[in-house]
């Protein structure tokens, strides 16, 4: 039997530890979507506990996963939740590049700041340079 820890931050809904056997989830996320998380997240994260048992090492999305979600749960496979995350959203930061404006997360931000990282536009190719503004 799995162990459920109740304990996860951030934005992800939920995660497995497969050599551990334990699901974990998120708190809040959990205690604003129970119906969500019966229906569509235990599911999602026990097939990858149930993948990994029965077939080892593969795609964590592959088509062993997906072949559980389909005829263990008779759910259609999604590798993404669609939950409200604003009130597990960290801070983020404007950015800006030739064309747009974009909003970077605390990380990524860090990154910049202790000049870790860069990121520039997709459609324009600028690097994106810090505004001064935090939206959130």
């Amino acid at each position: 039997m799995p162990q459920v820890d109740v304990d996860m931050r951030g934005k992800a809904a939920g995660k497995a530890l497969l050599q551990l056997n334990t699901i974990k989830l998120n708190k809040i996320l959990f205690a604003e979507n129970q119906q969500q998380f019966i229906d569509e997240v235990l599911p999602h994260e026990l097939a990858h506990l149930i993948t990994h048992q029965v077939f080892g090492r593969v795609k964590p999305h592959g088509k062993e996963w997906q072949y559980v979600m389909v005829k263990v749960f008779g759910i259609k496979p999604e590798r993404t939740h669609t939950m409200d995350v604003s009130s597990v959203q960290g801070k983020t930061f404007e950015y800006q590049c030739g064309c747009r404006s974009y909003p970077l997360s605390i990380r990524r931000h860090n990154k910049v700041l202790r000049k870790e990282s860069q990121y520039s536009c997709r459609s324009c190719g600028v690097e994106l340079a810090f505004t001064g503004k935090q939206l959130s």
